[in-house]
């Protein structure tokens, strides 16, 4: 057992690689390092940063390159140490492994800022504004809008390029039989149908694609006919297109057509307007940028899903990885807008089962206001106030302070009340991205555009300290665990089997596991209550999503797409309708807070998970001093803190084991609701003919009532317990695996070897400066900051927009 392995396809020297045994190390031990960066753009892709704050960048990617360099130096020498050796010590294996995984690391994972809101409420605007070109994505007129997820960031290029990813044969073979099936009735098509398809927004998307990409008329013909037929646009056997421009103008016209959703005109449209119902997703890469840096992707996620299972897998996946989401919404749709509240609450999810650590709502269009409509609603004809900007500026105040208030009292409610997204000096946002270009009333800095800049910089520039922090930290106690093969370090291993170390990882690792178990039983009592919450409320709720005030006219076939997806019925334009979700909601009102405080991030207290690990590794780390105060180690902490170094980068490996096991477990629970619902939705699913809707309804209504009859609620709450289970077991067991390896470490590693490694010490010096450097690299990013901060209150700032007095 070992550290997992940072990069795919390493082997483990120890011998768990995928062959087994000794020819998994056979396999790699001439693996060669991943290649070093290209340097050429360096001073380039810190361009959007100010001065003081690329200095501070340059410096931890100067620690961060030379750190790669000294540890690939260390398993070269390594490597040709033991190239004619029989026998290697189990340590050193596992020493290569680590030094090789330190050098393949990531610099810097992306972030992922999301942009969730519906459509028309300016998330193509808004990602214009903050790349600073005005009409790059398209933006609202006639048309829908974007039609898919698109992610756009800065590289090292010197072109604009997109690259259009679309589904798979058996990807769209599957969606189109779903759409024909929604479609189509056993008893062929009457005129009445027309009608309805006019106002079901599910059947009219459904022939909106099938038209787009087969003519006019696909809509009433079969699936194997369809399936046989040529679509009218070329598709590529890569399913991905790429283009290619010069100027930012240039790519936005050539890729308008495969992101927007057209409406009208058919058969008139062009072959790129004819493939978009076959796109999955659009990444698009900038140049090197003054404004967005590099290691920032801004995600357009349009609507609440897809009706193409792979779409809506790909939207909620792209939600859960964004580590930022900003709902955005119009002005005028704020206050008591159903899509936006949903948007809100999938964010909020997002939180509990994902990436997510910070909320925000972005409220677009600010710029639009009536004065005089204004001044009388809010009774203000006496103020002082007479100019649109005053009123602007106040109504964006009136705004942040209410919304502010609204959206604490509903993330107090799901989370715990010291979540760190709670703590974010700003969760609202008022912005103008008009008002950004034409600076009628509002200055730039008013349209809160630069504000939305300075935040995206600043979260990059603290999660690359953190990182490179880390990374020089590890790699200082890696080349440190070397000497571990030295004779005269003998004495070392002598003192840690002598004070009982083994005996002592043994009793604390079964302490730990009594902790998980009692952090995890704080779920038991809600998750109860909640069952018996969902027992008593479903009927309510199953006919609050069934029952519309308007009657059955227009929902027949959006009720058929629920149940063709099991469910659940997602739209680029319409709110989100999950039967699951709806039915298991109860459970998680009751869970929510509960579960957060489990994996809460930040600083975690009381029943977090993370509390009960980090108390077992300074159990280690404290017992390690005890043992080197009594044996007489060295004062420079050095040797004595070498093994534990390497302790808390395993340990630390956790959190993101623990993080990809959460979203499962956190929808265990609808996934257990919609697979024992499964039966009823496919039954219903395949009625047609007369009367068709009221049928499906009562299939669905019985299939509840029959499940909840054999205990439903009750099996999604075992089902959520079992994947407790699993990942407390998954913890304790690559805890113990790798405590065994480390402590494999400290046992004599044998004669002969430690003599070809005396030659790294020189790379173990080099780290140790760069390990001293850390500190001052951060003090003089600390001065530079407060340098700028004060050079900023000194300096005039602009009163109003350009060319107005004030």
């Amino acid at each position: 057992a070992g550290i997992p392995k940072q990069t795919e396809g390493a082997t483990d020297l120890a011998g768990n690689g995928r062959n087994g045994g000794f020819s998994g190390f056979d396999c790699d031990l001439f693996k060669e390092p991943m290649k070093k960066r290209r340097r050429s753009h360096r001073d380039q892709q810190f361009q959007a940063f100010p001065s003081a704050e690329q200095s501070a960048l340059k410096e931890y990617e100067k620690l961060e390159s030379r750190t790669r360099r000294i540890l690939s130096n260390t398993y070269q020498k390594m490597i040709q140490s033991v190239f004619l050796e029989e026998s290697i010590p189990s340590g050193l294996k596992y020493l290569i492994n680590r030094l090789l995984a330190l050098i393949e690391k990531p610099p810097l994972e992306p972030i992922y800022v999301g942009f969730l809101g519906s459509t028309g409420a300016g998330k193509s605007s808004l990602i214009n504004a903050l790349i600073q070109q005005a009409m790059f994505l398209p933006v609202s007129g006639e048309s829908i809008c974007t039609s898919c997820i698109v992610q756009v960031s800065s590289g090292c290029c010197e072109q604009y390029e997109a690259k259009i990813h679309l589904l798979s044969d058996q990807e769209w073979k599957a969606e189109l039989k779903d759409l024909t099936m929604l479609l189509h009735r056993a008893d062929g098509p009457r005129e009445e149908d027309a009608d309805m398809w006019a106002r079901d927004d599910a059947a009219e998307e459904a022939a909106q694609k099938l038209q787009m990409l087969y003519g006019r008329g696909a809509e009433w013909r079969p699936y194997e006919d369809l399936l046989r037929t040529k679509p009218r646009a070329r598709i590529p056997t890569c399913r991905t297109i790429t283009l290619k421009a010069e100027e930012a103008g240039e790519l936005s016209v050539k890729l308008d057509p495969y992101i927007r959703t057209q409406r009208s005109d058919w058969d008139g449209g062009s072959a790129e307007t004819q493939i978009w119902p076959l796109i999955k997703y659009v990444e698009v890469i900038l140049p090197k940028s003054a404004l967005i840096p590099e290691g920032v992707v801004l995600v357009d996620i349009p609507g609440t899903g897809d009706f193409n299972s792979k779409r809506d897998e790909m939207w909620k996946k792209t939600v859960d990885k964004c580590s930022v989401i900003w709902v955005i919404s119009d002005v005028e749709r704020v206050s008591g807008g159903k899509a936006h509240e949903d948007l809100l609450n999938e964010s909020i999810k997002a939180c509990q089962r994902g990436f997510c650590r910070d909320i925000a709502l972005v409220v677009t269009k600010t710029d639009k206001l009536h004065l005089r409509e204004y001044l009388r609603e809010r009774k203000m004809e006496n103020q002082a106030i007479q100019d649109q900007r005053e009123a602007v500026l106040q109504r964006n105040e009136i705004i942040k302070l209410q919304r502010t208030r609204i959206l604490k009292e509903k993330l107090k409610r799901k989370l715990p009340a010291d979540s760190k997204v709670l703590e974010a000096s700003d969760l609202v946002y008022t912005v103008s991205a008009h008002e950004y270009w034409r600076q009628a009333f509002l200055t730039e800095d008013e349209s809160e555009v630069p504000k939305l800049r300075e935040y995206i910089r600043k979260r990059l520039l603290d999660k690359k300290r953190r990182l490179v922090t880390k990374y020089v930290n590890e790699a200082f106690g890696l080349l440190l665990l070397t000497d571990t093969f030295n004779p005269e370090e003998s004495l070392l291993t002598e003192h840690l089997n002598m004070g009982g170390l083994r005996q002592f990882v043994e009793e604390k690792m079964e302490l730990l596991e009594k902790a998980i178990e009692q952090c995890f039983a704080c779920m038991e009592q809600p998750l109860q209550a909640g069952v018996q919450v969902a027992r008593a409320s479903y009927r309510r709720i199953l006919g609050t999503c069934l029952v519309r005030s308007r009657g059955n006219q227009g929902f027949h076939q959006t009720l058929k797409a629920v149940c063709l997806k099991n469910g659940v019925y997602a739209s680029r334009t319409l709110a989100r309708i999950d039967l699951n979700g709806a039915l298991s909601q109860p459970i998680y009102d009751q869970i929510d807070p509960v579960f957060g405080g489990i994996f809460r991030d930040g600083k975690p207290t009381g029943p977090a998970l993370m509390v009960h690990i980090d108390a077992f590794k300074h159990s280690l780390e404290e017992r390690m001093a005890e043992i080197g105060i009594r044996n007489g180690w060295k004062c420079d902490g050095y040797k004595r803190g070498l093994l534990i170094q390497e302790i808390s980068a395993i340990l630390g490996g956790l959190e993101g084991h623990i993080l990809r096991r959460k979203r499962k477990i956190y929808e265990s629970v609808t996934s257990s609701i919609q697979n024992d619902l499964k039966p009823c939705y496919e039954e219903a699913a395949q009625i047609a003919g007369r009367k068709a809707c009221e049928r499906m309804k009562d299939v669905i209504r019985r299939g509840v009532e029959r499940q909840v009859a054999e205990g439903m609620f009750e099996r999604a709450q075992e089902r959520m317990w079992h994947q407790f289970q699993q990942l407390k077991h998954g913890i304790t067991e690559r805890v113990k695996g790798s405590i065994t390896t480390m402590l494999t470490l400290a046992a004599p590693q044998g004669d002969g070897l430690y003599k070809e490694l005396v030659d790294v010490r020189s790379e173990q010096k080099e780290m140790e400066k760069l390990h001293r450097s850390l500190r001052e690299v951060a003090e003089n990013a600390q001065l530079r900051k407060g340098m700028q901060d004060f050079l900023l209150r000194m300096s005039p700032s602009k009163a109003g927009p350009r060319g107005t007095a004030l």
